[in-house]
Formats: C-alpha cells, structure tokens, sequence
C-alpha cells in the first residue's frame, strides 16, 4: 500500500526557514508527478510546487523565489525548501503523488495526484 507521510512542519518567525519532507514508500516507481499543497483555515487547498519525474518543475506566484520543490530517488523522499516565510504561508501542507504519470502536464492544475499525506503545520509568526 502506498504512504506517504510527511515531516518537517513547525512554528518560525516571519522571514525563517523550513524543509518539509515527504517520504514515499509502499511501491517501486519511474515515472511521476508530484506536488506539495497547502490548506490555510477557512481557505481552499491551493497548489504550492510541483516536480515530475522529467524535472520540470512549477510554483504557485505566492511562493516563486522563496519555495524550492526537489526529489530525492534513492531516498524516495519529497522535499520543500521554505525561506523567508510570511505570516501568510501558516497552513497544513500535503504532499501528493501521482507515481504512474504518463507524462504530458505536471503542473499545479493537475488533478491526477492519486495519493496523498495526512500533513504538517506549518505556523508563521510574524
């Protein structure tokens, strides 16, 4: 059974640092599309990055420039590099994953991410 199962979640102050992790286990994959998401209290669920097993890589506007969304294969493991948070970024994040991506699109408008983690908080203080 697939799992993935995010960490790295916790309280900073505005213009810290964080790095989520997301390990992936339970199935052996080549080809994917995965992402990180975050849920703020009474917001919808937005796409934060997303990264595919070609490399290609995509932002929400909010987070260019401060976010970086990276893979590790051996590991299996899914990462969020966060720099100079804002009060603004405080929500859940989820991490998903498609891992039998066909290829073609693998943005924050992709709807195929099949799998997902229960989360981590993230609070920024400012």
């Amino acid at each position: 059974q697939v799992q993935l199962v995010e960490s790295g979640g916790g309280s900073v102050q505005a213009g810290g640092s964080l790095r989520l992790s997301c390990v992936v286990s339970g199935s052996t994959y080549t080809s994917y599309c995965m992402g990180w998401f975050r849920q703020a209290p009474g917001k919808e669920r937005e796409g934060v990055a997303t990264i595919d097993s070609d490399g290609s890589k995509s932002y929400a506007d909010s987070v260019k420039g401060r976010f970086t969304i990276s893979k590790d294969n051996p590991k299996n493991t899914l990462y969020l590099q966060m720099k100079s948070l804002k009060p603004e970024d405080t929500a859940m994040y989820y991490c998903a994953a498609d891992i039998s991506w066909g290829g073609g699109h693998c943005d924050l408008g992709y709807y195929g991410m099949n799998y997902w983690g229960k989360g981590t908080l993230v609070t920024i203080s400012s």
